[in-house]
C-alpha cells in the first residue's frame, strides 16, 4: 500500500483486492475514486505505466502518484491490468438492454460501451416500421415509444443502462422506411427522400452508415444507392461500416464495393465481422488483408472489426435467395408454402447462384446448428444441427428449413460453422482490427435463457485475453487492449474515450491476465466470463469483485455531426 489511512469507517478485504469505503465532506477528499496500484495499460499499445488514476465526478482528473491523496472510495488493483473500458464495436443489444439494462454478458467482461446499427437501426421508424416491431418480438417484449434514432438512445438513456450506448443508422432502415420490402431500383425522389433521413440521424448524433448487404432488403440497394446515403453521412462526419455484400464466393469484390464508397465520399470505412466463409474461400483473406492495406496505404481510413469463433451466427433467412423474401416476413412465409416455389427454392439452394449462399458455403445441414425459436413447441429442438432435425422429421434440410422458418414465425436464429481458426489468428494480428461481439448482452436468467445463443454474447473479449493473449501469445496485452480501447474511439469519433488520460471520462476495466477466461459455448452458451473484478463507466462503479453493482450510468454518446457538439460550443 502506498498511504495509511488515518479514518476509515470500513475496510472489507475480498478476493481480487482491498476496497477502502469510507465517506468525508467533499472540502477533505481530493479524489471521488482512485484506482491504486495496478498495472496501467492506458489504451495506446504502450508500455504499462506504474501509476494510479484519479477520478472525480465522471473524468480522470490525475494520472500518477496519488500516495498522499484521499478519495471516498479506494479500489486497490493488486498487481491486476487496469484499461480503459472496451468499446463493443458491433453489438446487438438493441433489445437486450430495453428489457434488461444491466448488459451483464458484456459488462463481466469489460464492455462499457455498445455500438449498434448492423444495417438494421432502432430508428427513424414509421406507423408500420413501429407495428411490425412489436408484432415480430420474441423472447424479449418491449414497447416502442420512440420514432427516431436519437429518441430511442434518450429512451436508453431515461430507462438507466449500464453501459454506454451509440449507433450508425442502418441503410436497410431508410430503405424499409421509404420504399418497404420491395426488390428495385429507388427512384431519385425516394433517394432524397433517404438522404433527409440520414441528415436528421446525423444531427440527432449518429455515427454514419451502418448497411447489412446479404440480407433483404439490403441487399436490393445498389452500390450508387449506398454512396448516395454517405454523400450525406460525410457531409457530418459519419463513417460507413457494413456487413458486405459477400463474405464467401465474391469476398473480394465486395471489400472492392466498399473501398469505393470510401473513395468516392471521402469517409472512412469499415469491414463489420471481417470473415472469409466456406473452405473453399479460406485462401481469400490474404488477398484482402493486402487489398485493405493498400486501400490504407491510398490514404483511405479503411478498418475491421471482428469476432473470435469460427462459427458466424444469423438466420435460416441466410440460406434462401433475397427475392423469395420480397415484401417482409410474411411475404416470405406464404411464398414457402406454394409447392411449385418451394420445389424451386430447393433448386436453388442446393446449387451457387449469384447471392450468398450460406447453406452451401458452410457445407451442409450438418454445420447449421439452431439456437433461437419463438414458438415454444420448437424450443426442444434448440441445439440440434439442421441435419439432425430433418432426419426426426423424415425430410430434406432444405424443406425442413422452409418449414421452421413457417412454423416459427421467424427467421430461426442459426449458427453456421464457416471460418478457419488460422484465419482467426491471421485477423487478430492486423494493427486495423478491433473487435465486436455481433450479439446481444443478455444475462444468464429469463427470458434470456428462454433460448440458445452464439457464445460470443458472454465471452468474445474475454476469450482474446485468455485464448490469444495468454494461450497463444497471438497478441500482447497492451495491444489487445488498444484494439478494445482507443482503436475503435478513434474510428467512430468517440470523444474523451478510449484511453486512460487526464480529461477523458472514466470508463476504466480492472482483470487479472493470469485468470480472465471464456466459459459460454454452444451446449451450455449462458455462462458469463470471469477474471473481470471491476468496471467503472463514467466514474461510477458498475462490476465490483466481479459482482453487478446495480448502477446504471450508461448514457448516449453522440457522432460528429450531432448538433448538442454546436451548442456546446456556444455555450
Amino acid at each position: 500500500m502506498k498511504r495509511i489511512l488515518i479514518i476509515v469507517l470500513a475496510v472489507v478485504a475480498i478476493a481480487g483486492g482491498v476496497y477502502f469505503s469510507y465517506q468525508t465532506p467533499d472540502t477533505q477528499a481530493d479524489y471521488d475514486l482512485i484506482v491504486m496500484n495496478g498495472m496501467v495499460y492506458d489504451g495506446s499499445g504502450g508500455e504499462v505505466l506504474d501509476a494510479d488514476i484519479g477520478v472525480v465526478g465522471d473524468k480522470i482528473t490525475m494520472i500518477g502518484d496519488l500516495s498522499g491523496a484521499d478519495a471516498k472510495t479506494i479500489i486497490d488493483a493488486n498487481g491486476k491490468a487496469v484499461t480503459p473500458g472496451f468499446i463493443n464495436v458491433l453489438s446487438w443489444a438493441t433489445e437486450t438492454l430495453l428489457v434488461d439494462g444491466h448488459g451483464q454478458s458484456d459488462i463481466r467482461q469489460g464492455v462499457t460501451t455498445e455500438v449498434f446499427g448492423e444495417g438494421w437501426s432502432m430508428g427513424p421508424l414509421n406507423d408500420d416500421m413501429k407495428k411490425t416491431t412489436l408484432e415480430r418480438q420474441g423472447d424479449l417484449k418491449f414497447d416502442v415509444p420512440w420514432t427516431t434514432l436519437g429518441g430511442y438512445l434518450e429512451h436508453l438513456e431515461a430507462n438507466g443502462v449500464s453501459p454506454n450506448v451509440a449507433s450508425f443508422m442502418g441503410a436497410t432502415t431508410a430503405r424499409i422506411h421509404v420504399l418497404g420490402y420491395e426488390d428495385r431500383k429507388a427512384t431519385p425522389a425516394e433517394i432524397a427522400n433517404m438522404q433527409d433521413l440520414v441528415a436528421e440521424a446525423m444531427k440527432e448524433g449518429a455515427l454514419g452508415i451502418g448497411s447489412s448487404l446479404i440480407y433483404a432488403p439490403s441487399s436490393y440497394a445498389d452500390t450508387a444507392e449506398l454512396i448516395a446515403l454517405m454523400d450525406t453521412a460525410s457531409e457530418y462526419g459519419g463513417m460507413y461500416i457494413s456487413h458486405m455484400r459477400s463474405e464467401g464466393d465474391r469476398f473480394e469484390e465486395a471489400v472492392e464495393e466498399l473501398i469505393t464508397i470510401a473513395r468516392e465520399t471521402n469517409a472512412p470505412a469499415e469491414i463489420y465481422h471481417l470473415k472469409a466463409a466456406g473452405t473453399a474461400n479460406w485462401h481469400k483473406m490474404d488477398k484482402v488483408i493486402a487489398m485493405v492495406e493498400a486501400a490504407r496505404a491510398e490514404g483511405l481510413q479503411i478498418s475491421a472489426d471482428m469476432y473470435t469463433y469460427t462459427a458466424g451466427a444469423t438466420g435460416l433467412d441466410a440460406m434462401m435467395p433475397p427475392s423469395v423474401q420480397e415484401g417482409g416476413y410474411d411475404a416470405w412465409a406464404a411464398r414457402l408454402q406454394d409447392p411449385l416455389i418451394r420445389e424451386r427454392l430447393i433448386a436453388e439452394i442446393s446449387t451457387p447462384q449469384d447471392w450468398e449462399n450460406l447453406y452451401l458455403i458452410a457445407g451442409g445441414a450438418d454445420k447449421l446448428l439452431l439456437m433461437g425459436f419463438k414458438n415454444p413447441a420448437l424450443k426442444p429442438l434448440t441445439g440440434k444441427t439442421l441435419a439432425e432435425v430433418a432426419a426426426m422429421r423424415g425430410k430434406g434440410p432444405i424443406e425442413t428449413a422452409m418449414d421452421l422458418v413457417v412454423e416459427d414465425g421467424s427467421r430461426v436464429g442459426t449458427a453456421y460453422f464457416i471460418m478457419s481458426e488460422e484465419n482467426i489468428a491471421k485477423k487478430i494480428k492486423q494493427s486495423w482490427m478491433s473487435f465486436g461481439s455481433d450479439a446481444g448482452a443478455p444475462a444468464t436468467e429469463e427470458p434470456f435463457t428462454l433460448s440458445g445463443n452464439h457464445p460470443r454474447a458472454y465471452g468474445n473479449f474475454a476469450r482474446v485475453y485468455a485464448k490469444y493473449v495468454r494461450d497463444e501469445g497471438v497478441l500482447t496485452l497492451a495491444e489487445a487492449v488498444r484494439k478494445m480501447t482507443s482503436l475503435p474511439a478513434e474510428n467512430l469519433k468517440l470523444r474523451g474515450r478510449g484511453r486512460l488520460r487526464q480529461g477523458y471520462f472514466a470508463d476504466i476495466v480492472i482483470f487479472d491476465p493470469e485468470t480472465i477466461q471464456d466459459h459460454s459455448v454452444f451446449a451450455d452458451p449462458h455462462q458469463y466470463a470471469t477474471g473481470v473484478n471491476d468496471v467503472i463507466i463514467n466514474g461510477t462503479q458498475v462490476l465490483k469483485d466481479g459482482d453487478h453493482t446495480g448502477a446504471t450510468p450508461g448514457v448516449a454518446l453522440r457522432g460528429p455531426g450531432w448538433t448538442g457538439w454546436q451548442q456546446e460550443k456556444a455555450n
